[in-house]
């Protein structure tokens, strides 16, 4: 067995990096509305923020390039300096004033998160006990769930009022300090969207002391005996590392398995994370405040449920039943909106539960326990950064579409809906069929198994 010391201390250091990555996603979409209104923005302009943004095609780049030098130059390297990149990006959008300034916010965001969690699951899986292996990961998804729910609060608290709906209950300091800053005189809209901005003021703060922690991390063990079994080899470029990726068959037959679940489950996720308060206010009625409410009640059960039902199980169980159910649930609620309604309130709840179950045991916990181990350690990193450059690439375009095929009222909801499931079915067959058999397995004997000498 191996042995690794203060897996758990590293693991949460790193995890930081999820809780940032959701946190950017759903601070966008939680002030979505609030933006729209102050900078007088249409359907495809909230279709551009996706696609740019942490959600999409910005961490698409940054995934693709900080894999690969993650490989070439380390773990720690990208949490060096990772988080300073990330801090920029959500300073722009902080002191955004129109709707350049806001896009090149989210775009900077959406890199640095996207060089962040290659490396962020690859350094968890590699300094995790073989018995702690998908805990560990699962502790790096509930901070992925722990972002959205402080944001969403935070979100619910600071929300501006409609006049069917009351304003949260600490707006009014908001308004106090969008006086200050900007006069009296200040439009309702400016005051409305600074609720916004302190929220991503909140994850500044955050990405400060991530960037403080992790950069006394240590370097990956297994990164530095892949280094080390190299000898004075000369380590090709970062490009010449993306031509050695494809020409190897077993790397090319994982990455189409688990590009096959996550790029198919990730369409819905994303439109989820970005567009769901805006759904929940124009398709299903709600105020901002009240939309914020039922996303947060959802990231808690998310919560809840990423911890007692996958981390401190997944490494017990059999993880293709775990897999099956889970994605099973998500199904299943997408199809009580069909056919009950999203205007129904009963239905609307039902959903919001039985979906924050399904997140909680989501096809990407598994992708980011599979994806971590089925890999050997010089294309860990790097094999990673490919599929989340197409997962969220994917995810910008369907992003782009989904706005058109949504409505600008929600008009196109159900047409959407029956594609979420349809997308959830792909996700639910390939991940069950093909399940990998590693648990209980180190990173070596899975390596060994999967690619004997041709590595």
């Amino acid at each position: 067995m191996e042995q690794k010391e203060g897996s758990l201390k590293s693991t949460i250091a790193v995890s930081l990096t999820n809780y940032l990555d959701a946190g950017a996603i759903v601070a966008g979409a939680s002030g979505l509305s609030l933006w729209q209104n102050y900078l007088g923005l249409n359907e495809g302009h909230l279709g551009w923020l996706n696609a740019i943004s942490a959600n999409a095609f910005g961490a698409a780049i940054g995934a693709i390039v900080g894999g690969f030098l993650a490989d070439k130059y380390g773990r720690k390297t990208i949490y060096t300096y990772n988080m300073l990149v990330y801090m920029l990006g959500i300073a722009v959008i902080m002191f955004s004033v129109n709707f350049s300034m806001l896009l090149t916010g989210f775009l900077i965001t959406g890199i640095s998160v996207g060089a962040g969690v290659p490396a962020s699951w690859t350094y968890i899986s590699e300094n995790s006990e073989v018995g702690n292996r998908g805990r560990n990961m699962g502790i790096s998804q509930f901070a992925w769930g722990v972002g959205p729910t402080i944001i969403l609060l935070l979100g619910m608290l600071l929300a501006p009022g409609k006049a069917d709906a009351a304003a949260g209950a600490l707006f009014g300091y908001v308004e106090k300090i969008a006086t200050f800053f900007l006069g009296n005189d200040v439009s309702i809209e400016s005051v409305n969207v600074f609720s916004s901005r302190i929220i991503f003021g909140s994850l500044f703060i955050v990405a400060f002391v991530a960037w403080l922690l992790q950069r006394k991390l240590n370097e990956s063990k297994d990164w530095e005996d892949a280094q080390l079994a190299q000898g004075n080899e000369k380590q090709p470029s970062v490009f010449a590392s993306f031509g050695l990726l494809f020409k190897n068959k077993v790397n090319i037959r994982t990455m189409i398995f688990l590009a096959g679940i996550y790029v198919s489950w990730n369409m819905v996720a994303s439109v989820m994370g970005f567009f769901q308060q805006h759904i929940y206010e124009n398709a299903g009625g709600l105020s901002n405040g009240e939309a914020n409410m039922v996303s947060a009640v959802q990231w808690i059960v998310i919560i809840a449920v990423t911890y007692f039902g996958f981390a401190m199980i997944v490494d017990k169980v059999n993880q293709r039943l775990l897999y099956f159910v889970g994605t099973s649930i998500g199904i299943a609620a997408w199809c009580i909106l069909i056919f009950i309604g999203i205007k129904n309130h009963t239905a609307l709840w039902t959903f919001t539960i039985l979906w924050g179950i399904h997140a909680g045991i989501s096809v990407q916990a598994f992708y980011a326990l599979w994806a971590s181990e089925l890999f050997p350690a010089k294309y860990r990193a790097g094999a990673q950064g490919v599929m989340f450059f197409v997962v969220r690439a994917v995810a910008a375009i369907w992003g782009l579409g989904f706005v058109h095929i949504y409505g600008e009222n929600g008009e196109g909801f159900n047409t959407a809906a029956y594609i979420m499931v349809g997308l959830l079915m792909i996700a639910l067959i390939i991940g069950t069929i093909w399940t990998p058999k590693t648990r209980g397995k180190t990173l070596q004997q899975i390596t060994e198994e999967r690619y004997g000498d041709n590595i």
